[in-house]
Order: C-alpha cells, then structure tokens, then sequence
C-alpha cells in the first residue's frame, strides 16, 4: 500500500511535466484556432480575428493561459473544442468507448496470440517451428500497420466478403456486429505487439530454462510443458509484463492511425481530427489522458511483478 501511494504522488510532477508540454507544444502549431474557425476570412478581417482571439483567451501571455486552463483542469472542466463549442471532456466521452474496446481486444491478440508461440519457439530453438516464428515476428514489426489495415479491408472484406469492411456499432446495439466490425482493426493494432511480446517471450524463457531449479524439475521426471507451465513460465513472464507495461502507449497512438483507416470514431480519430482543425483544448486533453494511461499501465505492470515472483516484496 505504501509503494502504491508513493507512486500515485510522483504521477503528479510528471502529470505537471506533461501538461506543461502538451500546452506548450500546441503553441509551436503553424496557425492557431482563430484562423482555423475563420477560415480564409481571417485574412480580410482582421478586427473579427482579434475579437475571436480575445474571446477564447489568446490574447493573453501563455502562462497566464495555461495556469487558467490547468486551473479549470483540475476540476474535470477542460475547456470548450474551438471546433463547435462542445465541453471537451464530454467530446473526449463520447469518443472513448471504441478506443477502449480497441486497445483491449488488440492486448488480448497480442496475449493470446504472442505467448503461446513465444513458448513453443523457446521449447525448440532453431527449429523449424522457431524459425517460422521468427519470421512472423520480424513482419510484425516490419509491416506498417496502416498498409497491413489497408490489405485486410482489401482482401477480407471487398474481394472474399468476409467481414464489414468498415464503421463501427456499439455493442450494446448489436454485438455480433460490433464484434465482426472489430475483428480486422484489432488485429492489425495488434500485429507489433504480438511481434513483441512473442520475441519476449522467447528471449526470457530461453533464459530461465537454463535455471538449477528448472533442471531439478525436469530431474524429478516432470514433462517439459508442466515444467515451462508450472515452474519456468512465471519469472519469464517478468520482462514480458514490463514490455506490454511500456507498449500500451504505443498501442494507444496507433489506435490514431487505425481509426482513421477503418472508419472508427474513437478517441484516436478525435485526437486527428483536432490536429487538422488546431482544437487546441481538445489536443491537449487527449494528451494528458494518453500520458495517465501510459503511467496507469506501467503502474499495473509494477504491481504485477510481486504476482509473478513472490521474492519481490514493495517497502
């Protein structure tokens, strides 16, 4: 309970640090949202674009606009999208549903999917078996994956009509639906993570197969997948839970590209969305939610450890 407080109390400098960059960076933007709702207007108009400015606050120095916005943060209110006058927090709402849903069905690919092969490449090294694993791992973290999202719609759902190419339904109005709509998205999402998480796999059993206690199993007759299962697979999985800790932030920045190919209006398409139109509120929003998922995952990932190896203990 300590360790866990602790680490909630250094989230909040790194929090700070973030929306301080995040604020920053929305700055160095060619253009700001004056011009962006003004359109080309903004030009011959210039009385209306000063206006328009002072109205969302821009007039005033930086800091100055950021201690307003992190103030109004800190109580849920993150301001008004420059876009359509809508609170951002309830635009970010409405958008979370199908990044979550997402980002969970890819984790679960790339889980059940990445350890499975990452054992049986390590139970029989420079196999065949291994070798066929290898490369699928190397295409998996080769292949862009809105060139493999373009494929699947491509061949799956124009030419064999296999599954809905694109859209989305929330499964609370149709899950079959929603779950075929899914389908391609999470796999592709999915694809550099199981490349991952196999190679990781591998890599570490492979060490720990050479452990005194796994010859001792094997010593006392056990077969070799209840010794992977039983005895080497928990500390293998260590470094294993510290990469998927670390990739989560990946998978939530791919999920931008991946909305956007297969049609899916989630928070990542939203995130796209804003940059196109400099919706500076809803930019950094999105930022400061990405950055507390990213410490949220590393924190679960933290806690795990003293799951899977019952040495470590937290002070």
């Amino acid at each position: 309970m300590t360790y866990f407080v602790r680490r909630l109390l250094v989230m909040v400098p790194v929090l700070v640090l973030v929306s301080i960059i995040a604020f920053s960076l929305a700055f160095l933007l060619p253009g700001d949202p004056a011009e962006a709702i003004l359109g080309d207007s903004s030009a011959g108009d210039a009385v209306a674009y000063e206006a328009l400015r002072a109205e969302l606050g821009l007039d005033r120095p930086v800091p100055v606009q950021y201690w307003r916005w992190a103030s109004r943060a800190l109580t849920g209110d993150f301001g008004l999208s420059t876009r359509n006058k809508q609170p951002v927090s309830e635009a970010i709402a409405a958008r979370l549903a199908p990044t979550l849903q997402l980002t969970v069905m890819s984790l679960m690919w790339a889980l059940a999917i990445g350890i499975p092969v990452g054992i049986i490449s390590a139970m029989r090294p420079n196999s065949l078996r291994d070798i066929f694993g290898s490369i699928f791992a190397v295409a998996g973290v080769a292949v862009p994956s809105f060139w493999l999202g373009v494929m699947l719609i491509l061949v799956v759902g124009v030419w064999l009509k296999w599954l809905p190419p694109m859209g989305y339904v929330s499964p609370f109005e149709d899950l079959t639906l929603n779950l075929k709509l899914m389908l391609m998205p999470s796999l592709t999402l999915s694809a550099w993570l199981t490349a991952v998480v196999m190679r990781q796999v591998r890599s570490s059993l492979l060490e720990v197969m050479q452990q005194d206690y796994v010859r001792t199993a094997r010593a006392k007759g056990l077969g070799e997948w209840k010794v992977v299962t039983r005895h080497a697979m928990k500390n293998a999985l260590i470094p294993v839970v510290t990469v998927i800790g670390y990739q989560m932030g990946h998978q939530l920045g791919g999920s931008v590209v991946i909305e956007t190919v297969f049609g899916i209006p989630g928070a990542g398409r939203l995130a796209a969305d804003s940059i196109f139109h400099r919706d500076f509120p809803i930019m950094t929003a999105l930022v400061m939610a990405a950055a507390l998922a990213a410490i949220f995952f590393n924190l679960i990932a933290d806690l795990l450890y003293a799951y899977l190896d019952p040495r470590i203990r937290y002070a």
